[in-house]
């Protein structure tokens, strides 16, 4: 021990010490509150939301409620929050079509309201009786779009697929899927 350093002194040099040891610890809580904070926002964004999208295929139902023949597509709410406002927009054509093609002015659009988590709801769509007989035939093609569009946190979400009729597969083969958010 060094001859003349008193209590009194090293009293001084541990609370010195103790206090940056402190000082250290409450730099690395910060930092572990900022992670958190952090994990936090991106639950936020991208859990706890709603996350709209299809259960199954494209089906052609049996019966249908006008001359045209009717066709089902179910979606569900696979987030864990409720989306307020689905709208369905639909598009036919015998020509290919791209994504924009939800803002054609031919784009038929149904609000199929509030979906909640992991509830399912059907929409219907109509595809002429002739081009239907001629897509399923193989004469002529028959091109799909299908989008459910939805808000979250103020911003429009959304999840859409490109479709093609396969008469070989006797069902709508999806060429493109995604979704905006």
């Amino acid at each position: 021990m060094i001859e003349g350093i008193g209590l009194e002194v090293w009293a001084q040099i541990a609370t010195a010490v103790a206090t940056c040891v402190l000082v250290i610890l409450l730099y690395f809580t910060i930092k572990q509150f900022e992670s958190q904070v952090e994990v936090s926002r991106i639950q936020t964004e991208f859990r706890f939301r709603p996350w709209i999208g299809p259960t199954g295929p494209i089906t052609k139902m049996e019966k249908s409620i006008s001359e045209d023949c009717q066709f089902d597509i179910a979606i569900k709410n696979y987030g864990e929050l409720p989306a307020s406002k689905v709208t369905a927009k639909f598009v036919k054509s015998t020509e290919p079509l791209t994504r924009d093609a939800i803002n054609s002015p031919t784009a038929t659009s149904y609000d199929l309201g509030p979906v909640m988590p992991t509830m399912e709801k059907h929409y219907w769509f109509f595809i002429d009786s002739e081009l239907w007989q001629k897509a399923e035939a193989g004469i002529s093609p028959l091109h799909t779009v299908l989008y459910f569009e939805y808000d979250h946190s103020g911003k429009k979400n959304g999840y859409g697929m490109l479709s093609k009729y396969s008469p070989s597969a006797k069902n709508f083969i999806h060429s493109d899927m995604w979704i905006d958010s």
